[in-house]
Parts: structure tokens; sequence; C-alpha cells
């Protein structure tokens, strides 16, 4: 019996054809996509820290080698940043297994420190933790309504480390500016301090007044009124005259160089002598007698006494 010839109704499609010739090739592919979706998965699960902590110790079983322990943690650039708060922020000590280490937690932690600006953290597996720190250091101290705060260059507020020794110097060493605006004016005034060292050594505070100009607190507790816009001739002339007549030395309470062609000095009152001052010597030799005056006349006259009951 012939068999009838199929008809063109019965042929499979170009791509159908093609599905089938590559059937062969396409599961080994789908397979390994699975495997990379699988993989994906597990990576990201892993970053979740609770899922961290689970795994870590069982990986660290399987490692099993001590040669993969951290052995020295190097810090370098934190001159303000107290050291004990960095070591927190990385989480780790020596002897922990260098691999638990995590290096983008570290430094997004180390990050929010105060004093930091950017931080560089790096992982050996030599069992060496390199971190490098650059810091952003505070300018001055800024008295603000009644409050301390540090302030870098630009006048914004960097935050301290609550009462750490480092802060504690920080705020000994550092310019005291006060009022409002003196934040963003201080690095100008503090400039021109520099220039003149023996004035800006008895400079204890810079007080901004109505914030258009400065006056001086003197370490002896006299004030020195500044122009407005002209600090800059105003220090250099208060230093020449301080080197020429011991200005700064004498008992002063007010110096007003507002007025460009005048000063005004206003001195401390001398104080009044005190009766310890004018008392006699109680030993040693009886000094001469000094003539007294005479007493007064104690005999009431009538007119006198007529004149007092007026």
């Amino acid at each position: 019996m012939n068999q009838r010839p199929s008809s063109p109704k019965d042929r499979p499609s170009r791509s159908g054809l093609f599905i089938r010739r590559q059937k062969r090739l396409l599961r080994p592919l789908l397979g390994l996509a699975m495997m990379a979706a699988l993989g994906g998965g597990a990576w990201f699960a892993v970053q979740v820290p609770a899922v961290q902590d689970r795994i870590l110790p069982l990986r660290d079983r399987l490692l099993g080698t001590a040669a993969l322990r951290i052995t020295n943690i190097r810090i370098e650039g934190a001159q303000l940043t107290d050291e004990a708060a960095i070591r927190q922020a990385l989480g780790v000590r020596v002897g922990d297994p260098v691999l638990s280490f995590n290096v983008l937690r570290a430094r997004a932690k180390l990050n929010t420190l105060p004093f930091i600006d950017h931080v560089a953290v790096s992982r050996h597996l030599s069992g060496e933790i390199e971190v490098q720190i650059v810091e952003r250091p505070p300018y001055a101290v800024w008295q603000h309504q009644g409050q301390f705060m540090l302030i870098d260059r630009q006048g914004q507020r960097v935050p301290d480390q609550g009462s750490s020794s480092k802060d504690a110097t920080a705020f000994t060493r550092l310019p005291l500016v006060v009022g409002d605006g003196a934040n963003e004016a201080a690095a100008t005034l503090i400039d021109l301090l520099a220039q003149e060292p023996e004035v800006k050594s008895r400079v204890t505070a810079a007080v901004r007044v109505s914030n258009r100009r400065w006056n001086l607190t003197l370490r002896d507790g006299a004030t020195v009124l500044l122009p407005e816009g002209e600090e800059e001739p105003a220090i250099h002339r208060l230093a020449k005259l301080d080197a020429t007549t011991r200005l700064l030395d004498r008992p002063v309470l007010l110096i007003d160089m507002r007025l460009p062609d005048r000063l005004t000095i206003r001195e401390r009152p001398t104080p009044a002598p005190t009766p310890a001052d004018t008392a006699p010597p109680t030993g040693g030799t009886t000094p001469a007698a000094h003539p007294q005056p005479a007493a007064p006349d104690t005999t009431r006259h009538p007119q006198t006494e007529n004149a007092q009951h007026d």
C-alpha cells in the first residue's frame, strides 16, 4: 500500500525546526541561568547581618586555619578621633577571623564618627586591617545661646565625642568666638590675629557685636573695641602700640579703636587704701610721733547753736 505524501500543512515551521535543532543547547543554558539566579539570591542573602551571624561560625569551622586571623589593626590619620571609637566602629579585634571582617560596613560606621571627613578601609589576607582617616578638624569654639560647639573653618558645626580627652583639648586650645554670626566670620578674624602673635596670645574671646564688628576680650579682663570692617589695620595698630608703650601690660579696662583718628583708653580705677595699709606697725621701733591737729573747740556759741536749729 502506497503511503500518501505529507501535505504542506504537516511540515513544521522554521522556528519549530530551529527549536528542535537547538534543544540540546538550550537545556544547559537554562540550567546555567537557574544556577546564576540561585547564586545571586544567595549572595544577597549573605549580605543580611542576621544571615551573616548564622553562617560565619560555620564558615570559620570549615576554613579552620589560624593563618586567616587578624594579626594587626593599623590606624593612620586620627589626630582628634578617639581610637577606642574607631575600634568599636570596626567591630573586630586581633585574633578574629579576617574573612569575617566586613569592609563596607566598617567604612559606613567610621564615616559617621565626629571629626572624620572620609575614610579608607582595606583588608589583607596577611591578617592586617588598614584604616586611613582624613579628618575635618575644628577651627574654633562657638558660644551661641549659652551652648559651646566646635566649628570648622567654614563655620559649620563639627560634632564632638562627648567627654573624651581629645574633645577637652580642642575646647581649651581653640579660639573662642561668641554671638550671632560669629561662626561664619571667625576665620577672617582668627587669620588676622595670627599675624600678630603677641596680641593673639592675650585674646581669650572674640565677641561679635550685632553681626557687624568685633570686641576682643583680653586675658586680664580688658576689652578692645575694633572698628567695623577695619579689623586688620586696627589689630596691626594695637600691636605697634603694645610694642612701643606696653599698652596691654597697663591696668587698662577698655581700648576703643572704633574711630580711625582717635584712640580712647579707660584705665582701671586705683583701689582705695585699706585700714590695714594705714595701721601703725605693732612691733619694732616706735616711729617718731607726728604733731597732732588741735582738738576742736567744743564750746558752743549762741550764734552757732541758733544757726543749727534754723
